[in-house]
């Protein structure tokens, strides 16, 4: 018996969105799915290992977190290709929010990163009850490719003790790591270094000349094969190649994060960095996914996705995931038709470390030092780095406080990153544009005329200015339209009258409902007189509702340029008129504003 969508209520498809895309499912989808699954789960393998180490957690934490939160991230979220799981940006948050605190690796560190996991699945599904997914949007492209090229390097130095053999001091910042390996170039060690160089050339040349292939599980067998001879020819104590040690095969254990008031303040504000970058993350892959495949993501119910994901995933020994770039795209290349591929990548990815999971024993911390060097360069964007410091002045700014703020402080970099930006933004909507117009003097009697900038082709009137405004009039930008307006007369003081076009103006509140009140009675008392031409509904509604409508006057707000000119020629000047040579109007050589005639 077939499953009828149409018989849910709608409010059920809240409570369980994959009723949406269930009547999908068929035979036909079914192997499409379990086919792109079974690529998603060979792919996410040694990158969750990958993960879990630079999070500073046991590899197994990388596969669990693999599991549960992936299965349902896709069952409550709403795009039909994201994949959700571990990430690079997400696992260095991790290890440089909880590495301070406690010992990577050791039980206090592990059930420290549960809570935060915790937390931050609740800061996620809160927003997404909420409806503040349109949040996302406020956090810029550009914001995102800073912090992820800061994160990279953050990456790398912290592969840097492991990539050379060094021993350095747990939690040294990244300048602090390069002097370290500057002063004690005598100290690497010539054999783990060796590994991890040919791991990296390894990885490096499969993805070039072998792209249909794994590159990790390549450049990993080749530095574990490489890591294994040399360890039984010369002895692990004289190569120095240690391993990662093999791992458990079987379920994500039941685990319980902490819940003590000191764990929930030490992670609290992390889980908040965490919240917004895993959010940003997982929002906009969906999108770029969405794009190709023509589906409309909702990104309220994608929070709440990624929100129960987490919330599952710390208590099933998962740590903190999004979605992920890399393998939401291969899920949607290898013709994954609905969320189940996600289900069943994690369900075949248990099935692989049941299989391989001894193996992994053999591999040398050095080769995955070579792979995640790899990882950490592929991440930084220089194509697009490129386009906006040759392109966007301003762009360049936030790009490089947010790189210099993450390399500074990681969990204050993409704050930083926001706040430029949109302090950016907001001076940029402060200063709306008002450009000085003119009819073309070729066409003066044309019923349709167009107004263009003035200048010789559009001389302007000398009693009238004309100004198209775009933009919003808000607190913010008062100032500067007050200002703007008032140089008119200023600079010219038979300029009393200025008609203004605003259909470009999509948004007025309060104070600039009020600035252009006191405009207009400013301006009558000059003689003169403040004219709206075009006015949106919206603008209109809190003109009224201020009773500003009132001090511009009815009569002097007007639908068309044409109504507009009629209705003002006759309140200039006539003895100006009389002297001008201009006569930008087809009113000026019929008669002077007081009727007389030319």
């Amino acid at each position: 018996m077939r499953f009828d969508a149409s018989a849910c209520p709608l409010w059920l498809y809240k409570f369980l969105p994959f009723l949406r895309w269930w009547p999908m499912v068929n035979r036909a989808s079914l192997k499409s799915d379990g086919l792109a699954g079974l690529t998603g789960a060979v792919i996410v393998l040694p990158q969750s290992v990958a993960f879990a180490i630079i999070a500073g957690l046991p590899p197994e934490y990388g596969l669990y977190a693999a599991m549960v939160p992936t299965i349902v991230a896709a069952l409550f979220g709403s795009s039909w290709h994201l994949v959700s799981g571990p990430t690079t940006a997400i696992s260095i948050v991790v290890f440089a929010s909880v590495s301070p605190l406690a010992e990577p690796g050791s039980p206090q560190f592990i059930s420290l990163v549960l809570t935060l996991t915790f937390l931050a699945g609740l800061f996620q599904l809160a927003m997404g009850l909420a409806r503040l997914g349109a949040l996302v949007n406020f956090i810029s492209h550009t914001v995102i490719i800073g912090f992820t090229a800061g994160a990279a390097i953050l990456i790398a130095a912290s592969q840097v003790k492991n990539f050379f053999g060094l021993d350095i001091p747990r939690g040294a910042h990244f300048h602090e790591v390069l002097a370290y390996l500057f002063t004690h170039l005598n100290d690497i060690q010539p054999w783990v270094m060796a590994v991890a160089a040919v791991t990296l050339l390894s990885g490096i040349l499969a993805r070039k000349f072998m792209p249909k292939l794994p590159y990790m599980i390549i450049a990993m067998v080749i530095g574990s094969v490489l890591g294994y001879f040399l360890n039984q020819h010369y002895g692990v104590e004289n190569t120095g190649i240690r391993t990662v040690g093999a791992l458990p095969a079987g379920l994500p254990p039941f685990s319980v994060p902490d819940f003590s008031i000191a764990a929930i303040k030490q992670t609290f504000f992390s889980a908040l960095i965490i919240t917004i970058l895993a959010l940003t993350e997982a929002v906009a892959i969906a999108r770029s996914v969405a794009i190709k495949s023509e589906q409309t993501i909702d990104s309220n119910q994608e929070f709440v996705g990624q929100g129960l994901s987490n919330l599952f995933g710390s208590f099933f020994s998962g740590y903190a995931s999004s979605g992920s770039f890399n393998r939401s795209g291969v899920n949607y290349s290898a013709g994954a038709r609905t969320p189940l591929a996600a289900v069943f990548s994690a369900i075949f990815l248990l099935m692989l470390v049941l299989l391989v999971a001894p193996l992994v024993a053999f591999l040398p911390i050095a080769a995955m030092a070579g792979v995640l060097i790899q990882v950490a360069w592929g991440l930084i964007d220089f194509h697009h780095i490129e386009e906006i410091i040759q392109r966007h002045r301003k762009e360049t700014i936030v790009l490089a406080t947010t790189f210099l703020g993450t390399l500074v402080d990681l969990e204050k970099g993409i704050f930083l990153g926001i706040i430029v930006s949109l302090v950016f933004y907001l001076y940029r909507t402060s200063r709306p544009s008002m450009r000085q117009l003119a009819p073309i003097a070729a066409e003066k009697f044309n019923p349709n005329r167009k107004f263009i900038a003035k200048g010789p082709e559009a001389p302007g009137c000398p009693q009238m200015e004309m100004v198209r405004m775009e933009g919003s009039i808000f607190f913010g930008a008062v100032e500067h339209v007050q200002l703007t307006l008032r140089q008119i007369d200023e600079y010219d003081p038979n300029k009393k009258h200025v008609m203004i076009f605003s259909r470009a103006v999509n948004f007025i509140d309060l104070a600039g409902a009020e600035m252009l009140a006191a405009e207009s009675r400013r301006r009558q008392k000059l003689g003169g007189g403040l004219y709206l031409v075009g006015v949106q509904p919206g603008f209109c509604s809190m003109l009224r509702e201020g009773g500003q409508v009132d001090h511009v006057g009815q009569e002097n707000i007007f639908g068309s340029k044409g109504q507009a000119l009629s209705a003002i020629y006759p309140k200039l000047d006539s003895e100006i008129c009389r002297t001008c040579t201009a006569r930008i109007f087809s009113e000026c050589d019929v008669a002077l504003p007081n009727g007389e005639p030319r």
